[in-house]
């Protein structure tokens, strides 16, 4: 298959995940807030552990090379944060210190997974062998 027709969607793949990756390091304390409570351990080592994650599958996703395998890792990624993000809706959902809006945002994200794992397979399959 062609590596061009790969490309735009892994750039756009790599950017949001370089991005998120890099705010895991420079904010970690709302990812902190998201760690499922049932993970053992600091909540801390799982926010800096995606971090990498995500920095790494942008890298994979950014190069020619490597696209076919980012591609199939960064759809784990997101089906591998999907309870994280579940645990962020239920929090925020519950609180009353978060605005009706963001409860919103926070539940309307959850079906967002789905656009990003086909993406994520359609990098792959299109991604020279």
């Amino acid at each position: 298959m062609s590596t061009q027709r790969s490309r735009g969607p892994a750039l756009r793949l790599a950017a949001l995940l370089a991005g998120a990756g890099a705010m895991h390091f420079v904010r970690p304390a709302p990812f902190d807030s998201i760690v499922p409570k049932q993970l053992p351990g600091e909540a801390r080592t799982y926010t800096y552990a995606s971090g990498v994650a995500e920095l790494a599958v942008a890298t994979t996703l950014a190069l020619p090379r490597t696209r076919r395998l980012g591609g199939t890792l960064a759809a784990a990624l997101f089906i591998a944060v999907f309870p994280a993000n579940v645990q962020m809706a239920v929090s925020w959902l519950r609180s009353d210190k978060v605005s009706s809006a963001a409860k919103a945002v926070a539940a309307a994200r959850l079906p967002l997974q789905i656009p990003l794992v086909t993406e994520a397979l359609k990098v792959r399959r299109t991604a020279q062998r």
